[in-house]
């Protein structure tokens, strides 16, 4: 059985993904220990609320060391909603810039659309070669948020020690309102969904099946 952690941090909606996992028959333990993240098969890093406070929250708890040394040994992590933004270079929230943890290149900024939040169910254009998305590239998933990344630009992870080698980078893109943003992340073992999995029905659970794959 794989084990996996979902971090808790006190940004998330934890027991949500905690069941979510625990129904795919992972052995989920919800913890802000170190150790048990760091050493656990898969680590989930959930986040809801503004960008700045999730990442001094992550902070407090060495949340950001934990991603990081995971990375650097090759060990895979899950961002989900805030967590997947938390993994750009920065976030503009309520005119507050924010720096994130620096594993994606780009920005977070506020969806231009008529109606913010942008929330519920969803499709998106994923790549073809993806983990994440294999048997549900078009299936739909859910969303609550107002801000994402509108682009992807290369990422400068050396001053983490961190060397994603030749994998290839995966975006999956959403359209909505006028804002195309990034939908889902894959870059070795490093996955990302700015929607939520665990609360995505069967293809949700079949993503966490696929993610899966890699633990």
């Amino acid at each position: 059985m794989k084990t996996v952690v979902v971090f808790d941090y006190g940004f998330g909606n934890v027991r949500s993904m905690v069941r979510a996992l625990a129904d795919q028959g992972f052995d989920v333990t919800l913890t802000s220990d170190y150790r048990q993240a760091l050493e656990a098969d898969g680590l989930v890093v959930p986040g809801v609320g503004a960008f700045g406070a999730c990442m001094e929250g992550l902070r407090k708890v060495s949340g950001d060391r934990v991603i990081y040394d995971r990375l650097r040994a090759e060990r895979p992590v899950l961002g989900v909603c805030v967590g997947e933004q938390i993994m750009f270079d920065e976030g503009d929230e309520h005119g507050e810039e924010s720096e994130g943890l620096g594993l994606i290149g780009g920005a977070v900024t506020k969806l231009d659309a008529d109606v913010v939040p942008h929330m519920g169910w969803d499709t998106l254009e994923a790549p073809a070669d993806s983990i994440l998305f294999a048997g549900i590239e078009h299936e739909r998933f859910y969303y609550v948020h107002s801000y994402a990344a509108h682009e992807v630009r290369p990422a400068d992870t050396s001053e983490y020690m961190i060397d994603f080698g030749d994998a290839p980078e995966r975006v999956a893109w959403c359209d909505y309102g006028r804002s195309r943003f990034v939908a889902a992340y894959e870059h070795g073992p490093l996955f990302a969904t700015q929607f939520h999995p665990e609360k995505s029905a069967q293809a949700g659970a079949k993503l966490l099946r696929n993610w899966a794959s890699v633990l």
